[in-house]
């Protein structure tokens, strides 16, 4: 699955510009707390980035089926959700967002779960 090759690389991309943008540009108008929700939404972002390039690597193997699909959806899920609320919340979006923060960092479980269990079955 070609695409998620896709989404990966936008979003390692992401992680780069938006990393650098707070570390530049906003390291002197944000409080700690803020860049600290920054520093750990880039940090999931550029895992779950990898792994998306990861699933589209093995997507293109026999067999594929169905766990790939739901586990590159699961991480973009959890990436717009978890870091992308956790981004808002850090430049200034009302705080009751982080009551929806773990339900990102769910989709991510979820994500891992379809990633070992397609691995498994490769396995056997």
């Amino acid at each position: 699955m070609p695409v998620w090759i896709l989404v990966g690389g936008v979003s390692a991309l992401l992680t780069v510009l938006i990393g650098a943008f707070a570390a530049h540009g906003l390291e002197a108008r944000l409080d700690e707390k803020a860049l600290g929700w920054i520093d750990t939404a880039v940090r999931y972002q550029m895992f779950h980035a990898l792994a998306l390039i990861a699933l589209g690597i093995l997507g293109r193997q026999p067999g594929r089926g169905l766990d790939i699909t739901i586990a590159g959806y699961a991480f973009t899920v959890g990436t717009l959700l978890f870091c992308g609320l956790l981004y808002t919340m850090a430049l200034g979006a009302p705080r009751f967002f982080g009551a929806i923060v773990p339900v990102g960092g769910l989709a991510f479980m979820v994500g891992w779960i379809f990633f070992i269990r397609h691995a498994w079955r490769m396995l056997g």
